[in-house]
């Protein structure tokens, strides 16, 4: 990705509940990939979860923020699957990486 981008940072302890949490989940990226400015997602689960997901802009960001499915899908979150979750948005701005593989 080029750089600045913006990072959106969600990590949450989710409850015993599961209550279609999956594919919910899978909805939400599907449906964040088709929203303009955004530019990725990364995602993982252990005791806590983290997910990333990469946006051109805050303006992007304001709007999946604002699209009823995604709005709907975090009152269920807020109400079932979450016991507590911290959201937040940083700009990169400048990355680096290293592939063993590319080597």
């Amino acid at each position: 990705m080029q750089t600045p981008y913006y990072a959106v940072i969600f990590t949450s302890t989710r409850t015993e509940a599961d209550e279609n949490y999956g594919e919910t989940a899978e909805l939400m990226v599907k449906m964040a990939a088709e929203q303009p400015g955004f530019l990725g997602v990364e995602s993982a689960r252990d005791e806590i979860g983290i997910t990333v997901s990469y946006w051109k802009d805050l303006e992007s960001i304001k709007n999946w923020k604002k699209v009823i499915e995604h709005k709907t899908a975090q009152q269920k979150g807020r109400n079932t699957w979450y016991e507590n979750y911290t959201v937040r948005i940083a700009l990169v701005e400048r990355e680096y990486s290293f592939d063993k593989n590319s080597l």
